[in-house]
This record gives C-alpha cells, structure tokens and sequence, in this order.
C-alpha cells in the first residue's frame, strides 16, 4: 500500500529532517571547533515543527543535553505543537 502525503505532512516531514540534519551539523562543528548554529536558530527549527527531529537529534548526537533550555524547551514546543495539532484536528 503506498504511502499518501498531505502537504501538512510532508511539510512537518521536511522540516523535521532539515532539523534533525542541522542539530547533526552543529554537533560535527562543535567537535572541529568550527563556527556553530546559532541556538536561537536550533529552537526556532524546532518552534517551526521540527522539534520531533530536534528531540531525536539530541538524544542521538548528544547533543544540548547539557542546556536546560533544550532539555525543558523542546519536549515543551513538542508537547504544545501535539497539543495544537490534536484540537485543531480533532
């Protein structure tokens, strides 16, 4: 059976894997010493519908699980984005 995408689902699809793969560049620049993502920018990936990906990051890369604004921040946007999404569903 294949897979139907929305455009809403693809979109959260997309912007999840942009996070997810942001989150994984910013890790390998901290390894090197090289010039970082802004964290302003990583929140705001995972504000826009990326904290899914954000969260799976993190806890792959080990990466911002030292920073209280990551450990408390993104499971609140991904909880508030869950909650958004299920009224406005349903």
């Amino acid at each position: 059976m294949p897979i139907h995408f929305t455009p809403l689902s693809a979109g959260l699809l997309l912007i999840n894997l942009i996070t997810f793969a942001v989150y994984g560049y910013d890790k390998f620049c901290a390894k090197r010493g090289a010039w970082r993502v802004p964290e302003i920018r990583l929140l705001g990936l995972a504000a826009l519908g990326g904290s899914a990906g954000a969260l799976l990051a993190m806890f792959l890369f080990r990466h911002k699980t030292k920073h209280l604004k990551f450990i408390i921040g993104v499971p609140v946007i991904l909880g508030l984005q869950i909650f958004v999404g299920a009224r406005v569903m349903g």
